[in-house]
């Protein structure tokens, strides 16, 4: 880690004028993709030669700006020919692409899964033209992230570099589109919004298409459960189509493991390609890039993994919701001068064989790169955030090294308590109600307002947050929410790795979900008189899902099951005095969907059952939370 780096400064960055826009390259299937091609140039004509190659396949427009490619010094995105431009004056050429049936591509647009084959032809074709030597390296954020993996896993000729940036599915259904066996209503959100900008281009001369707004998906989820043709997506049949392929296939079956939704199939094609992956804890893919690391590695090529505690692709901020962690928190205030520049230093590495200057830094930095959060001052800072502060750590591998699962026990009195079980059995019971969810307060979800918000917050319910009532309340006094907690810590805990908490439950529904949140409780202060409830990380399980995500099976009323919730995994400092908490309800509504306690097959119930929950504890019942306690590491 470099101890300092120059701040950024604003854009200085000339586009590339030696530029072919809307090449049509043919796929295997005749369908044509539209692409745009960067080449080294001199006074508008292009220099001769070979070159290595960065390509970037998109389905939010080759020619319009990803909101990522911005610093904290300059809010404004860098345009495509920006990006292409610097690249381009460290000798590469830039291809941008649109992925089929989006922007100029031609071909039916089916999300995730056209990208592998098409992935593999276009680089097939980089291959063949003169400008090429052989080595093509990609990036992109999020769903350009997927193409990336999705083009390797069916090795993809010539790649053999990736940055591959919060996204590229380890897999599908446990982490990105499903979870814990249920679904990710993100992908309801996205498959709305950019249904009706489609339709808008498409329609653009006309009232004909499908017209919604924010405020129309607000309304649409307040009328949840969809159906087909009963969604507003049925003026998009493909759209609609691919939403609910995903949403009614609960069962972990073929379609689960196509190449582009499941790299975790693929490794064995992944092992010689150098690869970057990058995500934050308040983001949908840190598990995805935990497990897209610990899959690759050691088989030759290096990877490197960087998690920070950003929101989704946030990269140059230093806050996530109402928490701020400090001007170290930004990528360009600590890895690299800039995003850009550690890019290059990737692909220079990599592509061009360099082991020194941008080269050298690649493989100067230590393998896990993360971000410990917590430690700040927990007061209000001007902008009106926690300080909670936090500090980069550096490791030579994923888990960390040296780090302890150490269980928490839940007991009767609502304590949460190291040490051996308790003996004496008991049992807290709460009703959950489908029609009544607990609302989604921040968290690791993709921010699609009004209805979903990304980040770290108090848990209080509060006006903006979907599913809110006023005045708001803790979500911790909801009758459906258990709470359990340990005493005051006498001394500071870092926990930074997978969370996992094993509850032992029974309910009188065939079917029902069990959600759990960890929580870092602050104690009163002069800025947050009731404390603050603050929300590291998360996760739900199905109960039908309990034993085999394959072969669902329903509960028994009244009988005891043990289940096993997976949280996506965090780093956080619990600072001496603070309270670590675990939440424990049926609903996180709307991060995913709700489940109407009938057993019936995924989004096509009839009808909502009231579900009376138990959660079992003490004795054979000994339900606990696992936390990775990790051992202090200097600050760098």
């Amino acid at each position: 880690m470099q101890a300092a780096i120059e701040q950024p400064q604003k854009r200085q960055i000339t586009p590339c004028h030696g530029v072919e826009h809307n090449v049509m390259i043919t796929m295997r299937d005749g369908v044509r993709l539209a692409t745009d091609i960067y080449f080294p140039a001199a006074a508008g004509q292009r220099l001769p030669g070979r070159f290595p190659v960065v390509l970037e396949r998109t389905p939010y427009g080759k020619s319009v700006p990803s909101r990522s490619e911005r610093t904290h010094a300059d809010a404004t995105p860098l345009t495509r020919a920006e990006v292409a431009g610097y690249f381009v004056a460290h000798g590469y050429v830039v291809v941008y692409q649109d992925c089929r049936g989006r922007y100029g591509s031609e071909g039916d647009f089916v999300k995730y899964l056209s990208d592998a084959k098409d992935g593999y032809d276009t680089c097939a074709w980089i291959l063949e033209q003169d400008w090429a030597d052989g080595a093509i390296g990609t990036k992109g954020l999020s769903y350009a992230a997927h193409t990336q993996m999705a083009a390797a896993s069916l090795g993809a000729p010539g790649l053999r570099a990736m940055v591959v940036d919060s996204g590229g599915f380890s897999n599908g259904f446990q982490s990105g589109i499903r979870q814990g066996g249920a679904y990710e209503l993100k992908q309801a959100a996205w498959a709305v919004m950019f249904a009706a900008e489609h339709s808008r281009r498409k329609h653009a001369d006309d009232s004909d298409g499908l017209h919604l707004t924010p405020q129309d998906l607000d309304r649409w989820f307040k009328r949840m459960p969809w159906r087909r043709g009963d969604s507003p997506l049925t003026g998009a049949p493909d759209y609609e189509d691919f939403l609910f392929d995903q949403w009614e296939r609960g069962n972990f079956d073929s379609y689960w493991k196509q190449p582009g939704i499941y790299a975790e199939g693929y490794y064995d094609r992944l092992w010689h390609i150098p690869a970057l992956h990058i995500s934050s804890w308040y983001d949908v893919y840190p598990r995805t890039a935990v497990e897209n690391f610990k899959g690759t590695k050691g088989h030759g090529a290096p990877q490197q993994l960087v998690l920070g505690p950003w929101t989704h692709g946030n990269r140059w901020e230093t806050f996530a919701g109402d928490v701020d962690f400090g001007p170290a928190a930004r990528l360009d205030a600590s890895l690299a001068p800039s995003f850009l520049e550690l890019r290059l230093q990737w692909f220079d590495r990599w592509l061009k064989g360099m082991q020194t200057g941008h080269g050298a830094k690649a493989t100067a930095r230590s393998p896990v790169s993360l971000f410990v959060m917590g430690g700040g001052s927990g007061r209000k800072n001007a902008q009106g955030r926690l300080d909670h502060g936090g500090h980069w750590r550096v490791e030579q591998d994923w888990p960390i090294l040296g780090a302890r699962d150490t269980r928490l026990y839940l007991h009767a009195d609502g304590s949460l308590q190291s040490g051996p079980a308790p003996q004496t059995q008991g049992a807290h019971e709460y009703v959950f109600d489908p029609q009544d969810p607990v609302p989604t307060l921040g968290g690791s979800v993709v921010s699609r307002p009004p209805a979903i918000f990304a980040g770290g917050f108090n848990q209080v319910e509060r006006a903006d947050f979907f599913g809110c009532r006023m005045p708001g309340r803790p979500l911790a006094r909801r009758q459906d929410v258990l709470v359990f907690e340990t005493p005051q810590l006498s001394h500071d805990v870092e926990v930074t790795g997978a969370i996992e908490v094993v509850l032992h439950v029974s309910s009188n529904c065939p079917d029902t979900d069990f959600t759990a949140k960890l929580v870092d409780v602050y104690p009163p202060s002069d800025d947050y008189a009731e404390g603050y409830a603050l929300n590291l990380t998360d996760g739900i399980l199905r109960a039908r899902y309990r034993d085999s995500w394959e072969h669902p099976a329903l509960m028994e009323p009244g009988q005891v099951y043990a289940l096993r919730i997976e949280l996506f995994p965090t780093s956080n400092l619990f600072q001496r005095g603070h309270r670590i908490r675990l939440d424990i309800s049926s609903s996180n509504f709307p991060k995913f969907d709700v489940n109407p306690n009938t057993g019936e097959p995924e989004a096509q119930a009839t009808h909502s059952r009231v579900a009376i929950n138990r959660i079992h504890m003490g004795g054979v019942h000994a339900s606990h939370l696992q936390l990775p306690m990790a051992p202090r590491a200097a600050k760098p």
